[in-house]
Protein backbone atom coordinates (compact mmCIF):
# COMPACT_ATOMS: atom_id res chain seq x y z
CA UNK A 1 0.00 0.00 0.00
CA UNK A 2 1.21 3.76 -0.90
CA UNK A 3 1.33 5.68 2.11
CA UNK A 4 3.13 8.85 0.52
CA UNK A 5 1.48 12.04 -1.73
CA UNK A 6 0.87 11.17 -5.47
CA UNK A 7 2.35 12.78 -8.35
CA UNK A 8 -0.33 15.03 -8.33
CA UNK A 9 -0.32 15.68 -4.68
CA UNK A 10 3.46 16.66 -4.82
CA UNK A 11 3.27 19.11 -7.97
CA UNK A 12 0.69 20.76 -6.24
CA UNK A 13 2.61 21.36 -3.21
CA UNK A 14 5.49 22.02 -5.26
CA UNK A 15 3.86 24.93 -6.79
CA UNK A 16 2.76 26.36 -4.29
CA UNK A 17 5.90 26.58 -2.12
CA UNK A 18 7.67 28.08 -4.98
CA UNK A 19 5.07 30.97 -5.72
CA UNK A 20 5.09 31.48 -1.57
CA UNK A 21 8.29 30.85 -0.96
CA UNK A 22 9.75 33.67 -3.95
CA UNK A 23 6.76 36.39 -3.03
CA UNK A 24 6.85 36.33 0.93
CA UNK A 25 9.74 37.81 2.55
CA UNK A 26 10.69 39.49 5.62
CA UNK A 27 10.10 42.60 4.43
CA UNK A 28 7.01 41.96 3.08
CA UNK A 29 5.66 40.41 6.24
CA UNK A 30 7.02 43.93 8.21
CA UNK A 31 4.79 45.62 6.31
CA UNK A 32 1.80 44.22 8.45
CA UNK A 33 3.08 44.35 12.16
CA UNK A 34 1.34 45.66 14.54
CA UNK A 35 -1.79 46.94 12.04
CA UNK A 36 0.38 48.94 10.42
CA UNK A 37 -1.62 47.51 6.90
CA UNK A 38 -4.39 45.15 6.27
CA UNK A 39 -2.68 41.36 6.79
CA UNK A 40 -3.82 40.65 3.15
CA UNK A 41 -1.30 40.52 0.20
CA UNK A 42 -3.64 40.80 -2.73
CA UNK A 43 -0.55 40.95 -5.33
CA UNK A 44 0.59 37.35 -3.92
CA UNK A 45 -3.60 36.53 -3.92
CA UNK A 46 -3.66 37.35 -7.57
CA UNK A 47 -0.43 35.10 -8.12
CA UNK A 48 -2.35 32.02 -6.05
CA UNK A 49 -5.28 32.71 -7.85
CA UNK A 50 -3.58 32.92 -11.44
CA UNK A 51 -1.87 29.44 -10.98
CA UNK A 52 -5.19 28.44 -10.16
CA UNK A 53 -4.56 26.93 -6.19
CA UNK A 54 -7.56 28.51 -4.37
CA UNK A 55 -9.64 26.33 -6.42
CA UNK A 56 -7.77 23.03 -6.10
CA UNK A 57 -10.61 21.15 -4.40
CA UNK A 58 -13.23 23.38 -6.14
CA UNK A 59 -15.11 21.07 -8.89
CA UNK A 60 -14.39 21.36 -13.01
CA UNK A 61 -17.91 22.20 -13.36
CA UNK A 62 -17.40 25.47 -11.23
CA UNK A 63 -13.63 26.52 -12.71
CA UNK A 64 -11.22 24.58 -9.95
CA UNK A 65 -9.26 22.05 -10.29
CA UNK A 66 -11.30 19.35 -8.97
CA UNK A 67 -9.41 17.90 -6.76
CA UNK A 68 -9.53 17.01 -3.08
CA UNK A 69 -9.76 17.93 0.67
CA UNK A 70 -5.54 16.78 1.19
CA UNK A 71 -4.45 18.68 -2.22
CA UNK A 72 -5.97 22.52 -0.34
CA UNK A 73 -4.25 21.12 2.70
CA UNK A 74 -0.97 20.36 1.35
CA UNK A 75 -1.68 24.31 -0.03
CA UNK A 76 -2.30 25.40 3.28
CA UNK A 77 0.76 23.47 5.23
CA UNK A 78 2.61 25.93 2.70
CA UNK A 79 0.78 28.94 3.55
CA UNK A 80 1.45 28.26 7.15
CA UNK A 81 5.54 27.37 5.84
CA UNK A 82 5.78 31.07 4.83
CA UNK A 83 2.93 32.88 7.02
CA UNK A 84 1.92 34.47 3.74
CA UNK A 85 -0.97 36.74 4.84
CA UNK A 86 -3.43 35.53 2.38
CA UNK A 87 -7.19 34.26 3.76
CA UNK A 88 -6.32 30.86 2.39
CA UNK A 89 -8.34 29.05 5.12
CA UNK A 90 -11.26 31.31 5.42
CA UNK A 91 -11.50 31.35 1.75
CA UNK A 92 -11.12 28.05 0.54
CA UNK A 93 -11.61 26.02 3.91
CA UNK A 94 -14.31 27.53 6.33
CA UNK A 95 -16.64 28.72 3.12
CA UNK A 96 -16.44 26.90 -0.45
CA UNK A 97 -15.94 23.56 0.49
CA UNK A 98 -19.38 23.83 2.50
CA UNK A 99 -21.23 25.70 -0.15
CA UNK A 100 -19.66 23.22 -2.74
CA UNK A 101 -20.81 20.12 -0.94
CA UNK A 102 -24.38 21.89 0.84
CA UNK A 103 -25.67 24.28 -1.08
CA UNK A 104 -28.52 24.16 -3.81
CA UNK A 105 -26.87 24.04 -7.66
CA UNK A 106 -28.17 27.99 -7.99
CA UNK A 107 -26.19 29.42 -5.31
CA UNK A 108 -23.17 27.36 -6.34
CA UNK A 109 -22.69 28.45 -10.01
CA UNK A 110 -23.68 32.16 -8.55
CA UNK A 111 -20.43 31.68 -6.19
CA UNK A 112 -17.80 29.29 -6.57
CA UNK A 113 -16.82 30.10 -10.22
CA UNK A 114 -16.31 33.41 -9.56
CA UNK A 115 -14.55 32.45 -5.60
CA UNK A 116 -12.53 30.38 -7.66
CA UNK A 117 -11.08 33.16 -9.96
CA UNK A 118 -10.50 35.93 -7.34
CA UNK A 119 -13.36 37.81 -8.36
CA UNK A 120 -15.17 37.48 -4.92
CA UNK A 121 -14.03 36.95 -1.51
CA UNK A 122 -15.89 34.40 0.93
CA UNK A 123 -15.64 33.70 4.14
CA UNK A 124 -17.20 32.27 7.07
CA UNK A 125 -18.22 32.76 10.68
CA UNK A 126 -17.43 29.89 13.19
CA UNK A 127 -18.00 31.58 16.44
CA UNK A 128 -20.32 33.57 18.67
CA UNK A 129 -19.25 36.04 21.99
CA UNK A 130 -19.01 32.82 24.54
CA UNK A 131 -19.89 29.95 22.00
CA UNK A 132 -17.55 27.96 19.83
CA UNK A 133 -19.74 25.84 18.62
CA UNK A 134 -20.50 26.58 14.59
CA UNK A 135 -23.81 24.69 14.01
CA UNK A 136 -25.36 25.39 17.70
CA UNK A 137 -25.95 29.40 17.22
CA UNK A 138 -26.91 30.93 20.72
CA UNK A 139 -27.32 34.95 19.22
CA UNK A 140 -27.60 34.24 15.92
CA UNK A 141 -31.38 33.70 15.24
CA UNK A 142 -33.80 34.21 12.29
CA UNK A 143 -37.14 34.85 10.99
CA UNK A 144 -38.91 32.98 7.50
CA UNK A 145 -39.42 36.05 5.14
CA UNK A 146 -40.76 33.96 2.31
CA UNK A 147 -38.06 31.88 0.70
CA UNK A 148 -35.42 33.49 2.57
CA UNK A 149 -34.91 34.93 6.21
CA UNK A 150 -34.67 37.89 8.24
CA UNK A 151 -31.23 37.48 10.37
CA UNK A 152 -30.27 39.22 13.78
CA UNK A 153 -27.71 38.25 16.24
CA UNK A 154 -23.58 38.53 16.54
CA UNK A 155 -20.83 36.63 15.33
CA UNK A 156 -17.15 37.13 16.47
CA UNK A 157 -13.84 36.77 14.86
CA UNK A 158 -14.93 36.44 11.40
CA UNK A 159 -11.55 36.54 9.53
CA UNK A 160 -11.70 39.21 6.35
CA UNK A 161 -15.05 40.07 6.91
CA UNK A 162 -14.64 43.20 5.49
CA UNK A 163 -13.93 42.53 2.12
CA UNK A 164 -15.65 39.54 1.49
CA UNK A 165 -18.61 39.60 -0.68
CA UNK A 166 -20.34 36.81 1.58
CA UNK A 167 -19.90 35.44 5.25
CA UNK A 168 -21.48 31.93 5.91
CA UNK A 169 -23.05 31.37 8.79
CA UNK A 170 -25.46 29.32 11.08
CA UNK A 171 -28.87 30.94 12.54
CA UNK A 172 -31.05 29.11 14.95
CA UNK A 173 -34.58 28.98 13.50
CA UNK A 174 -36.95 27.95 16.05
CA UNK A 175 -35.73 24.46 17.00
CA UNK A 176 -33.70 23.84 13.81
CA UNK A 177 -30.40 25.34 12.43
CA UNK A 178 -30.37 27.21 9.19
CA UNK A 179 -27.05 28.25 7.04
CA UNK A 180 -27.08 31.30 5.24
CA UNK A 181 -24.81 33.70 3.21
CA UNK A 182 -25.06 37.47 4.40
CA UNK A 183 -23.74 40.48 2.55
CA UNK A 184 -21.86 42.35 4.62
CA UNK A 185 -22.93 45.28 2.77
CA UNK A 186 -26.74 44.79 3.15
CA UNK A 187 -28.32 47.13 5.36
CA UNK A 188 -28.33 46.33 9.33
CA UNK A 189 -24.68 45.06 9.27
CA UNK A 190 -21.85 46.56 11.20
CA UNK A 191 -18.42 45.05 11.59
CA UNK A 192 -16.32 46.34 14.43
CA UNK A 193 -12.55 45.77 13.89
CA UNK A 194 -10.63 43.44 16.41
CA UNK A 195 -6.86 42.64 17.00
CA UNK A 196 -5.61 39.37 16.89
CA UNK A 197 -2.26 38.31 18.22
CA UNK A 198 -1.06 37.56 14.47
CA UNK A 199 -2.61 40.77 13.38
CA UNK A 200 -4.95 38.65 10.78
CA UNK A 201 -8.21 40.98 9.72
CA UNK A 202 -11.08 39.44 12.02
CA UNK A 203 -14.17 41.48 12.78
CA UNK A 204 -17.07 41.22 15.18
CA UNK A 205 -20.20 40.79 12.78
CA UNK A 206 -23.33 42.77 14.19
CA UNK A 207 -26.67 41.48 12.68
CA UNK A 208 -30.41 43.20 13.37
CA UNK A 209 -32.82 42.47 11.04
CA UNK A 210 -30.85 41.62 8.14
CA UNK A 211 -32.85 40.31 4.80
CA UNK A 212 -31.41 37.40 3.38
CA UNK A 213 -32.64 36.23 -0.15
CA UNK A 214 -33.68 32.35 -1.11
CA UNK A 215 -30.30 32.54 -3.65
CA UNK A 216 -28.37 33.22 -0.54
CA UNK A 217 -29.86 30.25 1.57
CA UNK A 218 -27.16 27.49 1.68
CA UNK A 219 -29.96 25.45 3.67
CA UNK A 220 -33.02 26.34 5.60
CA UNK A 221 -32.79 22.66 7.48
CA UNK A 222 -30.18 20.51 9.19
CA UNK A 223 -27.45 23.41 9.85
CA UNK A 224 -26.24 21.66 12.79
CA UNK A 225 -24.99 18.72 10.42
CA UNK A 226 -23.45 21.27 7.45
CA UNK A 227 -21.51 23.34 10.52
CA UNK A 228 -20.03 20.90 11.90
CA UNK A 229 -18.58 19.62 8.25
CA UNK A 230 -17.03 22.80 8.17
CA UNK A 231 -15.81 22.90 11.55
CA UNK A 232 -13.99 19.58 11.40
CA UNK A 233 -12.26 20.15 8.05
CA UNK A 234 -11.36 24.17 9.51
CA UNK A 235 -9.51 22.17 12.05
CA UNK A 236 -7.56 19.98 10.42
CA UNK A 237 -6.66 22.70 8.26
CA UNK A 238 -5.41 24.90 11.15
CA UNK A 239 -3.45 21.61 12.35
CA UNK A 240 -2.02 22.04 8.74
CA UNK A 241 -1.04 25.54 8.88
CA UNK A 242 0.14 24.56 12.14
CA UNK A 243 2.11 21.80 10.83
CA UNK A 244 4.04 24.57 8.11
CA UNK A 245 5.02 26.87 10.63
CA UNK A 246 6.44 24.61 13.06
CA UNK A 247 8.68 22.90 10.46
CA UNK A 248 9.84 26.46 9.23
CA UNK A 249 10.21 27.43 12.79
CA UNK A 250 12.54 24.44 13.49
CA UNK A 251 14.33 24.44 9.95
CA UNK A 252 15.03 28.22 11.14
CA UNK A 253 16.83 26.87 14.35
CA UNK A 254 18.64 23.91 12.93
CA UNK A 255 20.30 26.82 10.35
CA UNK A 256 20.98 29.19 12.99
CA UNK A 257 22.66 26.82 15.57
CA UNK A 258 24.66 25.66 12.61
CA UNK A 259 26.38 28.69 11.73
CA UNK A 260 26.15 30.29 14.96
CA UNK A 261 29.58 29.47 17.08
CA UNK A 262 30.50 29.88 20.65
CA UNK A 263 33.98 28.48 22.14
CA UNK A 264 34.96 27.93 18.55
CA UNK A 265 32.11 25.31 16.82
CA UNK A 266 28.68 25.80 16.02
CA UNK A 267 26.61 25.26 18.77
CA UNK A 268 24.49 22.49 17.22
CA UNK A 269 27.11 20.25 18.25
CA UNK A 270 26.46 20.92 21.92
CA UNK A 271 24.73 17.85 23.49
CA UNK A 272 21.47 19.82 24.84
CA UNK A 273 21.35 22.26 21.92
CA UNK A 274 21.17 19.29 19.59
CA UNK A 275 18.65 17.37 21.83
CA UNK A 276 16.58 20.40 21.63
CA UNK A 277 16.32 20.55 17.87
CA UNK A 278 15.99 16.66 17.60
CA UNK A 279 12.91 16.70 19.85
CA UNK A 280 11.12 19.81 17.62
CA UNK A 281 12.13 17.48 14.28
CA UNK A 282 10.16 14.27 16.07
CA UNK A 283 7.15 16.88 17.70
CA UNK A 284 6.74 18.46 13.94
CA UNK A 285 7.48 14.77 12.35
CA UNK A 286 3.83 13.58 14.96
CA UNK A 287 1.95 16.55 13.46
CA UNK A 288 2.38 15.62 10.31
CA UNK A 289 1.67 12.18 10.62
CA UNK A 290 -1.42 13.01 12.92
CA UNK A 291 -2.98 15.53 10.66
CA UNK A 292 -2.28 14.15 7.34
CA UNK A 293 -4.09 11.22 8.83
CA UNK A 294 -7.34 13.10 10.02
CA UNK A 295 -7.09 14.92 6.31
CA UNK A 296 -7.37 11.76 4.66
CA UNK A 297 -10.02 10.27 6.56
CA UNK A 298 -12.01 13.74 6.11
CA UNK A 299 -10.95 13.91 2.32
CA UNK A 300 -12.91 10.47 1.72
CA UNK A 301 -16.17 11.42 3.60
CA UNK A 302 -14.91 9.02 6.46
CA UNK A 303 -15.72 10.07 9.93
CA UNK A 304 -12.78 11.27 11.62
CA UNK A 305 -13.41 12.59 14.92
CA UNK A 306 -10.82 10.44 17.41
CA UNK A 307 -7.90 11.29 14.51
CA UNK A 308 -8.69 15.22 14.87
CA UNK A 309 -8.78 15.34 18.41
CA UNK A 310 -5.41 13.47 18.43
CA UNK A 311 -4.02 15.92 15.39
CA UNK A 312 -4.99 18.72 17.20
CA UNK A 313 -3.56 17.37 20.45
CA UNK A 314 0.06 17.28 18.67
CA UNK A 315 -0.43 20.47 17.14
CA UNK A 316 -0.78 22.58 20.48
CA UNK A 317 1.64 20.67 22.00
CA UNK A 318 3.80 20.90 19.03
CA UNK A 319 3.18 24.53 18.56
CA UNK A 320 3.60 25.35 22.14
CA UNK A 321 6.84 23.16 22.88
CA UNK A 322 8.68 23.95 19.20
CA UNK A 323 7.51 27.54 20.10
CA UNK A 324 9.97 27.46 23.47
CA UNK A 325 12.90 25.41 21.97
CA UNK A 326 13.74 28.03 19.11
CA UNK A 327 13.65 30.65 20.90
CA UNK A 328 15.57 29.26 23.50
CA UNK A 329 18.57 27.93 20.95
CA UNK A 330 18.45 31.22 19.05
CA UNK A 331 18.98 32.79 22.16
CA UNK A 332 17.90 36.57 21.94
CA UNK A 333 17.67 36.82 18.65
CA UNK A 334 14.87 34.24 19.01
CA UNK A 335 12.77 37.61 20.21
CA UNK A 336 14.39 39.99 18.38
CA UNK A 337 11.59 41.47 15.57
CA UNK A 338 14.65 42.18 13.26
CA UNK A 339 14.81 38.50 12.78
CA UNK A 340 11.82 36.56 11.38
CA UNK A 341 11.16 33.96 14.33
CA UNK A 342 8.77 35.51 16.57
CA UNK A 343 6.25 35.92 13.84
CA UNK A 344 6.44 32.13 13.99
CA UNK A 345 5.76 31.91 17.55
CA UNK A 346 2.81 34.18 17.58
CA UNK A 347 1.24 31.97 14.98
CA UNK A 348 2.70 29.07 16.90
CA UNK A 349 0.52 29.63 20.03
CA UNK A 350 -2.00 31.61 17.75
CA UNK A 351 -3.33 28.41 15.87
CA UNK A 352 -2.88 26.02 19.44
CA UNK A 353 -5.50 29.08 21.40
CA UNK A 354 -7.86 28.23 18.17
CA UNK A 355 -7.93 24.68 18.74
CA UNK A 356 -8.50 24.48 21.91
CA UNK A 357 -6.27 23.05 24.55
CA UNK A 358 -4.60 19.50 24.50
CA UNK A 359 -6.27 18.66 27.94
CA UNK A 360 -9.62 19.39 26.48
CA UNK A 361 -9.37 17.34 23.45
CA UNK A 362 -6.93 14.48 26.06
CA UNK A 363 -10.44 14.41 28.12
CA UNK A 364 -12.81 14.15 24.94
CA UNK A 365 -10.75 11.07 23.88
CA UNK A 366 -10.71 9.73 27.46
CA UNK A 367 -14.65 9.95 27.56
CA UNK A 368 -15.23 8.21 24.23
CA UNK A 369 -12.12 5.06 25.55
CA UNK A 370 -14.12 5.07 28.72
CA UNK A 371 -17.46 4.09 26.71
CA UNK A 372 -15.48 1.74 24.26
CA UNK A 373 -15.62 4.41 21.16
CA UNK A 374 -12.47 6.21 21.35
CA UNK A 375 -10.50 3.33 19.42
CA UNK A 376 -12.28 4.10 15.90
CA UNK A 377 -13.93 6.98 14.58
Amino acid sequence: MEFGFSEEQVEVQGLARQILTDQVSVDKLAAFDEYANERFDKALWQQLLAAGLPGVAVGEEYGGMGLGFTELTLLVEEVGRTIAPVPVIAHCVSAMLPIQKFAPQAVCEALLPRAARGEILLTAALTEPLNETAGSPVLTTAEAAGDGFVVSGCKFAVPFAAAAHRVLLAVAVGDDVAVVLVDPQSPGVSLEAIQATTFEPQYQLTLDRVNVPAADVVAATGGEAIMAWAELRTAAAVCAHQLGAADAAMRLAASYTSERKQFGVPVATFQAVGHRVADCYIDVECLRLTTYQAVSLLDADVPATTELHIAKIWAGDCGHRVSYATQHVHGGTGIDRDYPLWRYCLWLRYNEMVLGSSARHLAALGEQLAVGEGLFS
